[in-house]
């Protein structure tokens, strides 16, 4: 017989008086159990089976977005028929909607009729990284699948929910829970929370989590690659940490590592955005990232709106699949990600390799050639005592080094990291040295490590 893990078990909470086990949730509660009983049967169809399914659930958004969105009904039935059954190649007629066009037309993107049965209705928007964020609608019936999905992420990943999570991110309350977070909250015994802002430095966050000494940490990659470089330094000691979860920025296998080296643990990600939420899950056996098909048709784009092959980096374009009030259908996220061959842990769900970041971050060539770099950056303090480190691409050939440091740098220290940074570049790239206090996160609370900060022409293959 088989032992029974009681260690990594749920308990649903019931909602209905005098029943204790088994457990009667509420109707939210019983409809995201329901999702996620769904999910665990429809991970392993394989990939052409998913996509019948999604066209199947693409006809009826379709329907509705041409019936009750004004961008939509003026597009016209040249593009949709609602009688024709809906396949690959009509739906590659939709054009791709952009993050401009849904700022300057979110009141003609709205729908007039949001079926009843979806739930109320909110507004929310982006975080506005760079200064423009975007509004976007969200039903009742959006919590449920963002519910769904991540007690999906848990279990994939064998989380106990009943540990202790600690959070460091920008956007919630400061403060201490006795929940994880609306996912859980009153439907599985959980432990308790603690959340924390970014604006601190990152010595007062790291003894902040001691005092909290989490079982879970979840964080920007920024933040948990500074944390790890103090406690490889001798500072902070989390004995009880069992995983580091990140959100919100590119993580790179240079992050892994340091978590790793410093805790011993291992990093999951999660790639999500506010206008669709979640959009690719980290496998639970490897470290690529699995869309998440229930819930968003996911296209990775070439820049003919081509699908790009396995290897290929491209645009980022996704459908909210179930999210009627503010129907995004083929939008353009600005991100891009590298497609990835069929896992080998037997999901049938599309795989994306890597998430390389936004458009922002992608360096760019006089040539026209782009490229996202890595360059390394815990690297840098062989040349020199860097406490912080931002690379800005402000010219064609111009990059800028933003340098937060114990000491000046000495003449000799500069040249060592000037040739470093250029080691990492095409040819032809020059070096400048900027030194600061303090260098800020967005209004967001993100800190991307290599931004290009001028209007460049995308054209060529990515890298």
């Amino acid at each position: 017989m088989k032992e029974y893990d009681d260690s990594l078990s749920w308990e649903i909470q019931s909602a209905l008086p005098g029943t204790v086990w088994p457990a009667l949730p509420t109707s939210g509660g019983a409809a995201v159990l329901a999702l996620l009983y769904q999910f665990e049967q429809s991970q392993w169809l394989s990939f052409e089976r998913l996509r019948s399914l999604q066209l199947r659930q693409l006809q009826a958004l379709l329907r509705h977005a041409f019936a009750t969105v004004p961008y939509y009904r003026n597009l016209g039935n040249a593009i949709f028929d609602a009688a024709t059954p809906l396949t690959p190649e009509r739906f590659n007629r939709l054009p791709v909607l952009t993050r401009r066009e849904l700022q300057e037309q979110f009141e003609v993107l709205r729908s007039d009729s949001v079926p009843a049965g979806h739930g109320g209705i909110r507004e929310s928007q982006s975080s506005g990284s760079t200064g423009t964020p975007v509004r976007t609608l969200k039903t009742r019936l959006s919590g449920l699948f963002w519910n769904a999905i991540t007690l999906r992420d848990h279990a994939w990943h064998r989380r106990d929910l009943r540990g202790r999570l600690a959070t460091i991110r920008h956007g919630i309350p400061n403060g201490e829970f006795d929940h994880w977070g609306q996912a859980t909250i009153g439907l599985i015994a959980d432990g308790p929370a603690a959340v924390l802002g970014v604006r601190d430095s990152a010595q007062v966050q790291l003894r902040w989590l001691e005092q909290q000494q989490p079982d879970y940490l979840m964080t920007y990659p920024s933040i948990a690659a500074e944390l790890a470089k103090l406690t490889l330094a001798g500072e902070g000691h989390l004995p009880r940490l069992r995983e580091v979860r990140t959100l919100g920025e590119s993580l790179t296998p240079e992050v892994r590592a340091l978590c790793r080296e410093a805790w011993q643990v291992p990093v999951t990600d999660a790639y999500s955005a506010e206008e669709v939420g979640y959009i690719a899950l980290q496998c639970p056996l490897h470290e690529h990232y699995h869309a998440q098909a229930e819930d968003v048709l996911v296209e990775i784009l070439d820049e003919h709106d081509q699908p790009c092959a396995p290897g290929q980096l491209g645009r980022v374009v996704v459908t909210s699949l179930h999210n009627f009030a503010l129907p995004l259908i083929r939008y353009e996220l600005g991100d891009y990600a590298e497609v990835g061959e069929p896992c080998p842990c037997g999901r049938g769900l599309p795989v994306l390799r890597r998430i390389a970041g936004r458009v922002r971050n992608m360096l760019v060539t006089a040539a026209g050639e782009h490229y996202w770099p890595a360059f390394g950056t815990r690297s840098f303090t062989k040349f020199a005592p860097i406490r912080q480190c931002q690379l800005a691409q402000t010219a064609y050939d111009l990059i800028e080094a933003r340098l937060v440091t114990a000491t000046a740098l000495s003449a000799q220290q500069e040249e060592g990291l000037r040739g470093l940074i250029l080691s990492r570049l095409p040819p032809g790239f020059r070096v400048k040295f900027a030194y600061f206090d303090r260098i800020e996160r967005s209004a967001g609370g993100k800190f991307e490590d290599f931004v290009r900060e001028f209007a460049a022409g995308l054209t060529t293959a990515s890298r």
